[in-house]
């Protein structure tokens, strides 16, 4: 088995910084404020026209998506954080959360 270049980044990361459904602002998802992720991923989606469903579903699949790929590179902190974002996602659509 060959060594891997630590400098070469995994297909999930370069999906989270160039999706094709919507302008991600850089960094978003390291923030500590679930608001500030909700109504940034809330914002993308609504501006996108490349997007293949509503706003809605695109927000949170890539919330979703970021958080199942980033996996056990995610501090307990920082996920919870994320698992607060869907809801704060939830009200920004004015969807009942959990």
């Amino acid at each position: 088995m060959g060594k891997k270049h630590k400098n070469k980044k995994k297909w999930s990361q370069e999906v989270t910084e160039h999706s094709d459904a919507l302008d991600l602002e850089p960094g978003i998802f390291k923030s500590e404020k679930p608001e500030e992720i909700a109504q940034s991923l809330k914002q993308s989606a609504e501006k996108s026209d490349r997007r293949k469903s509503n706003p809605f579903r695109s927000a949170m699949s890539m919330l979703t998506f970021y958080i199942n790929r980033a996996g056990g590179g995610l501090s307990r902190s920082q996920r919870d954080v994320l698992e607060r974002a869907k809801n704060e996602l939830r009200k920004d659509f004015g969807r009942e959360p959990k």
